[in-house]
């Protein structure tokens, strides 16, 4: 068959592989006249590493990412709330990946424009609209140039990002992205290794969080990584709109940043103030989801990824969730039933998951663990347990990996 995808991002090329591997025809159309390797830092969970694997990217992704070893929660003087080991060291088959997003969208690309061919891949063209029949979908093209087309095909699939446009077609009364009130900042940079440089934390409570993990080793400096960071805090009310929409390339203000980390956090495994000074540039992001949808597939039409499900950043999930999405549509694809019923049955699956996610996240996610910390002791404590109990604690972390489909059962 022939699919048309909307969006060549990491959702919408990972879907494209997939398709082609099944052996369908692809044609992808980006608003961007191309795809660019920009952003910062992201972590790929194992569950979706081990389908970035299946589609032969693993030497990639080891090349181009570090195997994250162990993750630390702490509160904002780096006393540890939780730690535990990740990916292959926690006896999971695959790693999980910190790598830099441009990075990781890299990598896929070049495997799609190798495997599909570049032209299967349009950049330039923003897909406005689509009809469709009972045989067919097409849509309507808008070139960065001023040209028009259309393109037809027989499914499509939405993965056009927060912002899009098949989206808005399917729920046009939707309005704008929710906004929570927090600002997120990002940043990478050049840092001394912390520990065995595969060691990720993330740190604070409820008024602002510090994350910090590296990203890329290099074989000329084995004591530095490009590190990545983060800070969220409050920046305004929930449901109001923030002073600048969001953007994934939007430059961060420092004198904005500086006051949530300044005589806040006392770390022992990095000064916050220092490495974001110490960055030669950073973004900023409204922290911003959407409502989860009572519905994604529309006859021969559905969407994947943030298109679908934006979410919160937090539980290291959107682009995770995103490969599923296009793991599950592929194959849903292939199990000898008609579109429609092909499309409804990836809906089934994969919208109450993510929908769970969504609302999870909104309540920290894996990270309400250093939220309840801070609440009940925040000027630091004397003896973890007496604060939460172990299996409190542990019920707030795995419950998360459970929602998110990552949970590793413990042997008998």
């Amino acid at each position: 068959m022939k699919v048309l995808i909307a969006g060549a991002g990491i959702g919408g090329l990972t879907t494209a592989l997939f398709l082609h591997k099944a052996g369908h025809d692809v044609e992808v159309f980006e608003r961007a006249d191309a795809v660019r390797e920009l952003g910062v830092g992201i972590n790929m969970l194992p569950h979706a590493v081990k389908e970035l694997a299946d589609l032969g990217l693993m030497p990639d992704l080891d090349t181009e990412g570090i195997r994250t070893r162990e993750l630390f929660y702490t509160n904002r003087f780096g006393q540890i709330v939780w730690q535990e080991l990740r990916g292959v060291d926690a006896g999971y088959d695959v790693p999980q990946i910190s790598i830099h997003r441009g990075k990781l969208l890299g990598l896929i690309h070049r495997a799609a424009v190798s495997r599909l061919g570049s032209g299967a891949i349009r950049t330039g063209y923003r897909v406005e609209g689509f009809e469709q029949t009972e045989n067919s979908v097409s849509v309507d093209l808008a070139g960065r140039d001023g040209s028009r087309g259309k393109a037809s095909g027989d499914l499509l699939i939405g993965a056009d990002g927060m912002h899009s446009v098949v989206r808005s077609m399917l729920y046009p009364d939707e309005g704008p992205p929710i906004w929570n009130g927090t600002m997120l900042w990002r940043g990478a940079t050049p840092w001394p290794k912390w520990r065995d440089g595969r060691t990720m934390a993330i740190a604070g409570g409820n008024f602002a969080k510090f994350v910090y993990y590296p990203i890329e080793a290099d074989p000329d400096q084995p004591d530095m990584r490009l590190t990545n960071w983060a800070l969220m805090a409050r920046t305004g009310d929930a449901g109001a709109s923030p002073l600048r929409t969001g953007d994934w390339s939007r430059p961060g203000v420092l004198d904005e940043v500086l006051p949530f980390v300044r005589d806040r956090f006392h770390l022992d495994f990095v000064d916050p103030a220092a490495i974001i000074q110490g960055t030669d540039g950073f973004y900023e992001y409204p922290n911003c989801d959407r409502e989860p949808l009572p519905r994604w597939s529309f006859g021969r039409v559905t969407l994947l990824g943030d298109a679908a499900h934006p979410m919160y950043p937090v539980g290291s999930n959107g682009a995770s969730q995103a490969i599923l999405d296009a793991k599950s549509l592929v194959m849903h694809l292939g199990a000898g039933n008609s579109i429609e019923a092909a499309l409804s049955a990836y809906d089934a699956e994969r919208r109450p998951a993510t929908s769970a996610i969504v609302l999870s996240n909104r309540r920290g996610g894996p990270e309400a663990v250093i939220d309840m910390i801070e609440a009940r002791a925040p000027d630091g404590f004397d003896d973890i347990d007496a604060i939460a109990s172990y299996a409190e604690r542990e019920s707030v972390v795995r419950g998360y990996a459970s929602l998110a489909g990552f949970a590793k059962t413990k042997p008998a």
